[in-house]
């Protein structure tokens, strides 16, 4: 039986981009040395955390508004009746995912010297923070996924981008205007809670 090759291209490319992801990996990490040690020996260690949280935020973020977008194309959608359940649903859902992603490299990359708590506790430390920056949050996109939605119209109508849109499509843009405010004012809140109280045990 003749070999087409494939066997041994297959792990090679699966080869090549894991150790393309490594590379970017470690390099982000000098990058971040590199800026933390600007910061002076006394703060360089803080400011080190702070960049990774926020690194881990921003990837928080993607899968925030992945899983958003992915259920309101879906599952659901932000159509009558009980829209203001399903937006509600989906922008929780799309954060207890975020915040699962969040403590896993949170307490294997940012705070790796973090460990005289299990993980058990760890984790429901860090549950409570995030619960309560979710509770902000499903407040802050409830009340303002309207007004943010019609402002967008305006916005983008304004910039000759679209011109009116359907209800459902004006509610999508709303919830991810709103949900992208709210991801960073507890980004800011879950890096002083957590940094204070659940990894609270590191120099």
């Amino acid at each position: 039986m003749l070999s087409t090759g494939t066997e041994t291209t297959e792990p090679m490319t699966n080869k090549r981009d894991r150790d393309w992801i490594a590379r970017g990996f470690a390099r982000w990490n000098q990058v971040i040395a590199r800026i933390s040690r600007r910061a002076g020996a006394r703060r360089a260690r803080e400011v080190e955390r702070f960049l990774k949280f926020a690194t881990v935020g921003v990837l928080g973020a993607i899968i925030d508004f992945g899983m958003l977008n992915l259920l309101q194309a879906t599952i659901l959608r932000p159509t009558e009746p009980n829209v203001t359940l399903k937006v509600a649903l989906a922008t929780g859902t799309a954060f207890v995912t975020a915040v699962s992603s969040n403590f896993i490299w949170n307490r294997y990359w940012t705070y790796p010297d973090s460990r005289t708590r299990s993980v058990r506790q760890q984790w429901l430390q860090f549950f409570i923070v995030s619960v309560i920056g979710l509770a902000f949050r499903l407040v802050w996109v409830r009340t303002l996924y309207g007004p943010f939605g019609e402002i967008g119209v305006d916005v983008l109508g304004e910039l000759g981008l679209s011109g009116a849109l359907e209800a459902t499509a004006t509610r999508r843009l709303g919830t991810n205007i709103a949900q992208f405010f709210a991801i960073w004012i507890v980004m800011v809140w879950n890096f002083f809670a957590n940094r204070y109280w659940t990894y609270n045990d590191v120099d």
